[in-house]
Protein backbone atom coordinates (compact mmCIF):
# COMPACT_ATOMS: atom_id res chain seq x y z
CA UNK A 1 0.00 0.00 0.00
CA UNK A 2 1.46 3.58 -1.24
CA UNK A 3 -0.03 6.62 0.66
CA UNK A 4 0.33 9.73 -1.31
CA UNK A 5 -0.13 13.61 0.09
CA UNK A 6 0.17 16.13 -2.55
CA UNK A 7 0.88 20.07 -1.83
CA UNK A 8 2.08 23.21 -3.61
CA UNK A 9 -1.44 24.44 -5.50
CA UNK A 10 -2.40 27.72 -5.44
CA UNK A 11 -3.97 30.55 -7.78
CA UNK A 12 -1.85 32.17 -9.94
CA UNK A 13 -1.95 34.32 -13.03
CA UNK A 14 -1.46 33.26 -16.50
CA UNK A 15 2.34 33.19 -17.60
CA UNK A 16 3.11 32.32 -14.12
CA UNK A 17 4.21 29.14 -11.98
CA UNK A 18 3.50 27.05 -9.75
CA UNK A 19 5.52 23.52 -8.40
CA UNK A 20 3.78 20.93 -7.16
CA UNK A 21 4.96 17.92 -4.81
CA UNK A 22 3.80 14.92 -3.90
CA UNK A 23 5.27 12.88 -0.87
CA UNK A 24 4.46 9.13 -0.70
CA UNK A 25 4.68 6.23 2.45
CA UNK A 26 6.15 3.59 2.40
CA UNK A 27 9.94 1.58 1.56
CA UNK A 28 9.00 0.88 -2.37
CA UNK A 29 8.46 4.42 -3.71
CA UNK A 30 11.46 3.80 -5.70
CA UNK A 31 10.01 0.61 -7.36
CA UNK A 32 6.35 2.25 -9.13
CA UNK A 33 6.15 4.03 -12.03
CA UNK A 34 4.36 7.77 -10.70
CA UNK A 35 2.25 9.86 -13.01
CA UNK A 36 0.20 13.25 -12.44
CA UNK A 37 -3.20 13.38 -13.72
CA UNK A 38 -5.87 16.43 -13.45
CA UNK A 39 -9.53 16.92 -13.28
CA UNK A 40 -11.06 20.07 -14.33
CA UNK A 41 -14.97 20.93 -13.35
CA UNK A 42 -17.13 19.26 -15.45
CA UNK A 43 -14.36 16.98 -17.63
CA UNK A 44 -12.97 13.56 -17.17
CA UNK A 45 -9.48 12.73 -15.10
CA UNK A 46 -7.08 13.28 -17.63
CA UNK A 47 -3.38 12.33 -17.86
CA UNK A 48 -0.89 14.83 -17.30
CA UNK A 49 2.70 13.20 -17.00
CA UNK A 50 4.38 9.97 -15.50
CA UNK A 51 7.78 9.52 -14.69
CA UNK A 52 9.80 6.01 -14.82
CA UNK A 53 11.33 4.16 -11.68
CA UNK A 54 14.56 5.64 -12.28
CA UNK A 55 13.55 8.71 -13.63
CA UNK A 56 15.22 8.20 -16.69
CA UNK A 57 11.74 8.02 -18.99
CA UNK A 58 8.93 10.65 -18.73
CA UNK A 59 5.61 11.23 -20.21
CA UNK A 60 4.00 14.15 -21.13
CA UNK A 61 0.57 15.32 -22.26
CA UNK A 62 0.71 17.42 -25.60
CA UNK A 63 -0.75 19.84 -23.83
CA UNK A 64 1.56 20.40 -21.62
CA UNK A 65 5.04 19.67 -22.98
CA UNK A 66 7.65 22.13 -22.64
CA UNK A 67 5.79 23.74 -20.54
CA UNK A 68 6.13 21.15 -17.31
CA UNK A 69 8.83 18.76 -15.89
CA UNK A 70 8.05 15.82 -14.02
CA UNK A 71 10.80 14.37 -11.77
CA UNK A 72 11.32 12.35 -8.64
CA UNK A 73 13.57 11.87 -5.69
CA UNK A 74 13.48 8.48 -4.64
CA UNK A 75 15.75 9.19 -1.41
CA UNK A 76 13.34 11.70 -0.71
CA UNK A 77 9.95 9.81 -1.56
CA UNK A 78 8.96 12.51 -3.45
CA UNK A 79 7.86 13.55 -7.18
CA UNK A 80 7.57 16.62 -9.01
CA UNK A 81 5.58 18.78 -10.67
CA UNK A 82 7.06 21.89 -11.81
CA UNK A 83 4.14 24.30 -13.94
CA UNK A 84 5.59 27.15 -16.31
CA UNK A 85 3.68 29.36 -18.82
CA UNK A 86 0.52 28.77 -17.02
CA UNK A 87 -3.03 28.78 -18.93
CA UNK A 88 -6.21 29.20 -17.67
CA UNK A 89 -6.92 25.96 -19.15
CA UNK A 90 -4.87 24.16 -16.58
CA UNK A 91 -7.08 24.79 -14.07
CA UNK A 92 -7.83 22.15 -12.36
CA UNK A 93 -7.15 19.60 -9.15
CA UNK A 94 -4.20 17.89 -10.02
CA UNK A 95 -3.37 14.22 -8.37
CA UNK A 96 -0.20 12.01 -8.28
CA UNK A 97 -0.87 7.99 -8.35
CA UNK A 98 1.34 5.37 -8.55
CA UNK A 99 1.22 1.73 -10.56
CA UNK A 100 1.21 -0.64 -8.08
CA UNK A 101 3.12 -2.62 -10.57
CA UNK A 102 7.22 -3.47 -10.27
CA UNK A 103 8.07 -3.68 -13.87
CA UNK A 104 7.14 -3.00 -17.48
CA UNK A 105 6.78 0.70 -19.01
CA UNK A 106 5.51 4.03 -18.00
CA UNK A 107 2.01 3.69 -18.33
CA UNK A 108 -0.74 6.67 -19.07
CA UNK A 109 -3.92 6.21 -18.65
CA UNK A 110 -6.03 6.63 -15.50
CA UNK A 111 -6.61 2.65 -15.07
CA UNK A 112 -3.24 1.77 -15.45
CA UNK A 113 -2.67 3.57 -12.11
CA UNK A 114 -3.33 2.23 -8.48
CA UNK A 115 -3.09 4.39 -5.70
CA UNK A 116 -4.34 8.25 -5.66
CA UNK A 117 -3.52 10.85 -3.23
CA UNK A 118 -6.32 13.64 -2.56
CA UNK A 119 -5.58 15.99 -4.92
CA UNK A 120 -4.47 19.69 -4.77
CA UNK A 121 -6.48 22.85 -6.36
CA UNK A 122 -4.50 24.29 -9.82
CA UNK A 123 -6.12 28.03 -10.17
CA UNK A 124 -4.97 30.06 -13.06
CA UNK A 125 -6.44 33.05 -13.51
CA UNK A 126 -6.18 35.57 -16.34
Amino acid sequence: QVQLVESGGGLVQAGGSLRLTCVASGRTFSSHVMGWFRQAPGKEREFVAAISRSGGNTNYADSVKGRFTISRDNNKNTVSLQMNSLKPEDTAVYSCAADRRLSGPVRTTIFDYDYWGQGTQVTVSS
